[in-house]
């Protein structure tokens, strides 16, 4: 006999109209089957699937966590899931091929880069406007913001830069030279550095946000991979700053970087083609992403070891985790 609790779960889960309480629930976009996955990580498996636009890659929470922004890349705009529905209710402008998005500190502007039109755009969430457009270099990328909102990195794939933007002003005022095809920027929690990952060249860039100088520069090695197959794209730093994790491409490794020494202290072997990942709000789990394997994988994150793949929608790309 069920309890009324269990019942009202089980004519949720029959419904299919919203989800169930969940201690950790992870959102992955799938390129090739244009489905967000939703994967319960507590328990370790795949609740739904949910139907959204062409190709969605870059996913983003909303700062109260009730919708998720999704970058449908060949639909050229922005679709807003709701997440107790978990209907799209409406979508936000974008340029043409929006990839990767970051939202201001107070979470009505959203920030995204639009790889087709090297531009940077400025949207309102609440009035579904574009505030600006901000011209960067070829093929934007990676969209960091630093922890006090005044600065926007954007990395531009072509170009090989990072971009400091003020975010008062939309102005470019700095453009930091890196290694090949930049992929993603993270700010430490302390706002003092920016991570930026290189696919092409093989590193990562570790910039002082203060004087727009690479102050380290850390690359990879891994026994019996081929350099060319080691591609650093996802970065997630720690919320006290003492811990960096990395995605790694075709390697199918995450790199575990000691955040104050720029060493590699491990590598752990996940699915192929790892491209983004993100770590549980309690920072005990990180969930990878794995595009030709079609799955993702859970990392935990105390053991440094990888305790579960779970098969999702084709070409899995971006992750978040409410």
């Amino acid at each position: 006999m069920m309890n009324l609790k269990q019942l009202a779960l089980a004519t949720v889960f029959a419904v299919g109209s919203s989800l169930p309480v969940m201690a950790a629930t992870a959102f992955v976009s799938s390129e090739k089957d244009n489905v967000i996955s939703i994967i319960d990580v507590t328990a370790r498996k795949l609740v739904k699937n949910v139907k959204v636009g062409m190709r969605p890659r870059g996913v983003l929470l909303s700062k109260d966590q009730k919708v998720l922004y999704i970058c449908t890349s060949d639909e050229d705009h922005i679709e807003v899931l709701d997440l107790e529905t978990l209907k799209i209710t409406h979508t936000l402008p974008s340029g043409p091929d929006p990839e990767l998005m970051a939202l201001g500190p107070k979470g009505r502007i959203l920030y995204v880069a639009n790889e087709d039109d090297n531009m940077v755009t400025v949207v309102d969430t609440v009035d579904r406007r574009v505030l600006d457009e901000i011209p960067v270099g070829v093929e934007p990328e990676g969209m960091g913001v630093s922890p006090d909102g005044k600065w926007l990195v954007n990395t531009s794939e072509t170009t090989n830069m990072a971009h400091f933007i003020n975010t008062a002003t939309s102005k470019v005022e700095g453009n930091v030279l890196v290694d090949s095809r930049p992929r993603v920027a993270q700010y430490t929690p302390d706002g003092k550095e920016v991570w930026v990952s290189a696919e092409i060249g093989g590193t990562i860039s570790v910039i002082d946000a203060a004087t727009y100088k690479v102050s380290h520069k850390i690359s990879f090695k891994i026994p019996g991979i081929r350099r060319e197959a080691i591609q650093p794209v996802g970065i997630r730093i720690t919320k006290d700053g003492k811990w960096v994790f990395a995605a790694l491409g075709p390697a199918a490794r995450i790199a575990v970087i000691n955040a104050k020494t720029y060493e590699v202290e491990k590598y752990l072997l996940v699915g192929l083609r790892v491209w983004n990942l993100a770590l549980t709000p309690d920072e005990k789990f990180i969930v990878t992403t794995n595009g030709v394997s079609n799955d993702i994988s859970i990392i935990d994150v105390e053991k440094r070891k990888v305790i579960k793949s779970i098969k999702v929608g084709r070409m899995p790309w971006g992750v978040v985790i409410k």
